[in-house]
C-alpha cells in the first residue's frame, strides 16, 4: 500500500469521531446567489450548523475549481492546482459535501462531478463563493446535531482541515437516527478505517452520508489503479455491512480527479486506498 509523507508528525489519534444525531432532509438549493450563499441561506432554514448531503442536478455560472496537485514548496506534501474557469453554464451531475464552520461563519467542502457546455465530463474541487448557482439544485443528507465539522489547523498536513467537535444539539421534532461525525487521517486505507471503527463499536449495518476526501492514488476492485498518487474524491454510494462471511465489509463507490486530470471512478479495492491529506463523512447507524 502507498503511503504520503507530510512536513510534520502525524497525531496519535488517525480517526477523529463525534458521537451525533443525524435528521435527514431533502431541499433544494436556490438559484442566483453564490454555492456558499445557497448552502448557508438552506442550512439556516433548517437550524444546522452542520450538515453531510449530496447535490444533484441544477447547474453553475459562473463557474470555477480546483483540482489536486504536486507542491510547490516544502511546506506541504502536496497542494491544490490553479485556479481554472470555465466558460458559459455547467450542469452538475453530483457532488458530495461536508458543511460546518470556518472561524465562526459557515464553510463548506465539496467535491463533485459536472459536464460543461463543451460536453466535457469533468471532477474537481468546488469554490463555493466563487461559482453562482443558474438552476436550483437537488440536495439530500443528514444534519448532524451534537457535533459539528470545524476548520482547525493540522500539524500533520499544515492544512486547516474540518474535524468533528462536540457540539450542543438542537432540539427539533423531527426524527432523527444515530450515527457518527467521522474525520480520518493520512496513511489509513479508508475501508479498513471505516471497518475498524464499526467492528470496535458493534456496528453491523451503517449508511455513509456525504463522503469527501482524497486517497493517495487508488486501486480499485476490478483491478484497475489509477498511478498518479494526489487525487481527490467524493463518495456517490457507500455503506458498511455484515458480509456472507461474517466480516465487517466496507463498500465504497466514488469518483476521482487525479493531478494530471484524469477522471476515474469505481469501487475501492478494500485494504490498499490510503487516505492522502483527509476524508470526512457522516456514519449513519442502520444496525448495531
Amino acid at each position: 500500500m502507498r503511503s504520503i509523507q507530510h512536513p510534520g508528525q502525524p497525531s496519535l489519534q488517525r480517526v477523529a469521531a463525534q458521537q451525533v444525531e443525524l435528521e435527514p432532509f431533502e431541499l433544494e438549493l436556490p438559484g442566483h446567489m453564490s454555492l456558499m450563499q445557497a448552502v448557508a441561506q438552506s442550512m439556516q432554514g433548517i437550524g444546522a450548523q452542520c450538515a453531510t448531503f449530496r447535490m444533484q442536478g441544477g447547474g453553475f455560472e459562473p463557474f470555477s475549481y480546483v483540482m489536486p496537485a504536486l507542491a510547490k514548496t516544502s511546506a506541504h506534501a502536496v497542494y491544490f492546482s490553479d485556479t481554472y474557469p470555465v466558460e458559459g453554464a455547467v450542469r452538475l451531475e453530483t457532488a458530495s459535501v461536508t458543511f460546518g464552520q470556518r472561524d465562526g461563519k459557515p464553510w463548506l467542502h465539496s467535491h463533485a462531478i459536472w459536464i460543461e457546455a463543451s460536453g466535457r465530463r469533468h471532477c474537481g474541487h468546488l469554490l463555493p463563493d466563487d461559482i453562482q448557482v443558474n438552476h436550483p439544485i437537488q440536495a439530500q443528507g443528514v444534519a448532524v446535531r451534537g457535533a459539528t465539522f470545524t476548520v482547525c489547523p493540522d500539524g500533520e498536513t499544515n492544512f486547516t482541515l474540518f474535524v468533528p467537535l462536540k457540539s450542543r444539539a438542537r432540539a427539533t421534532q423531527t426524527p432523527r437516527s444515530k450515527g457518527y461525525a467521522l474525520r480520518v487521517a493520512p496513511n489509513i486505507d479508508i475501508c479498513t478505517a471505516l471497518e475498524t471503527f464499526c467492528r470496535e463499536r458493534g456496528i453491523t449495518h451503517a449508511k455513509i452520508q456525504g463522503g469527501v476526501g482524497s486517497t493517495v492514488g487508488a486501486v480499485f476492485d476490478d483491478g484497475r489503479v489509477v498511478e498518479p498518487f494526489v487525487t481527490e474524491l467524493l463518495i456517490r454510494n457507500g455503506d458498511v455491512f455484515t458480509n456472507a462471511a461474517g466480516q465487517t465489509q466496507a463498500q465504497l463507490d466514488v469518483s476521482m480527479v487525479d493531478y494530471k486530470g484524469g477522471v476515474s471512478e469505481g469501487r475501492l479495492a478494500r485494504g490498499q486506498n490510503p487516505v492522502l491529506v483527509t476524508f470526512e463523512l457522516a456514519l449513519e447507524v442502520l444496525n448495531a
